[in-house]
């Protein structure tokens, strides 16, 4: 059991650092949002058709018509979260898109209420009015004078966007329990590979091997590898676990936009995104927010 969870820690802290980086390659690929999330569904899908194969995951009785069409609506909507998420870098900093993007568990809780009549208790209340007062602040901080200053608020428009489609995403995956979660990785890409084919530029391919290799880190390392890492950390580590070591992905994030771009965060932004980070915390580790402010009414 201990060496489960101590490898499972690994594959997940491993997993939540390769996902912070992905904002420079994003960055760094110099390709439109659309072109670089078609090259990540096609290198991802090849690497995870490798992996499905050699785990034994293709046979057509692990599927039904109905695991499958959910499995493709899935797709659609974490394509859209990349697309949204992407989309949002050059607006409103990765630092900053990425602490919005952490809204996502708010996003998911609401939607379990309505779809899958999940209770929604005081203390979800307390964190997701939390949650909101982080972005409040985050909405009103000025940004640093720069490129990004005039679409601010289209960055975080489009970030919050990205958590609804992430959330829509993980709610598709709870109706899958019992599919391997890598088969339905493999399907959401394909369908990213359908769904962007038609308005990718292929007259303007990179044209330097440097180019080309940031494509494909980002389908084989930030989609395949990453994703083999993540759900065997899941399958390994218990559930306030894996909350707590997600946290690692907006530090890294944070840390590689400041460290490669230069974008530091304004005091309220700093606030703000804390605020965002102890909510998300607060929610998925299950905190109890009155053990904290019993002492204060006394």
């Amino acid at each position: 059991m201990q060496n489960d969870i101590g490898k499972g820690t690994v594959e997940m802290t491993a997993a939540m650092v390769i996902s912070g980086t992905i904002g420079w390659f994003v960055v760094m690929s110099g390709q439109p949002v659309s072109g670089v999330v078609f090259w990540r569904c096609l290198f991802g899908a090849a690497s995870l058709l490798v992996v499905c194969g050699a785990l034994g995951f293709l046979k057509p009785s692990i599927l039904s018509p109905r695991t499958f069409g959910i499995a493709v609506l899935g797709g659609v909507a974490i394509v859209l979260n990349w697309l949204l998420l992407f989309a949002s870098y050059s607006h409103a900093s990765i630092s900053i898109a990425t602490t919005i993007y952490n809204t996502q568990p708010f996003m998911l809780l609401a939607l379990g209420a309505v779809f899958l009549g999940e209770k929604i208790t005081a203390a979800k209340l307390f964190w997701l009015a939390l949650a909101f007062a982080g972005m409040m602040a985050i909405v009103e901080a000025k940004p640093e004078a720069g490129g990004i200053s005039a679409s601010y608020g289209l960055g975080i428009a489009l970030a919050l966007g990205a958590a609804f489609f992430y959330a829509l995403a993980a709610l598709a995956a709870k109706w899958l329990k019992g599919t391997p979660p890598h088969l339905i990785a493999l399907i959401q890409v394909s369908t990213g590979i359908l769904m962007l084919a038609p308005v990718t530029d292929f007259s303007d391919l990179p044209t330097t091997a440097g180019s080309w290799s940031i494509l494909v880190a980002m389908g084989v390392v930030h989609t395949g590898l990453m994703y083999v890492l993540l759900y065997g950390a899941i399958q390994k580590l218990p559930t306030h676990l894996t909350g707590a070591l997600s946290f690692i992905y907006p530090i890294v994030a944070i840390a590689v936009d400041g460290l490669a771009f230069g974008h530091a965060l304004q005091p309220l932004q700093i606030l703000g995104a804390a605020i965002i980070l102890v909510a998300a915390a607060g929610m998925n580790l299950g905190w109890t927010p009155g053990r904290w402010l019993r002492p204060i009414r006394n």
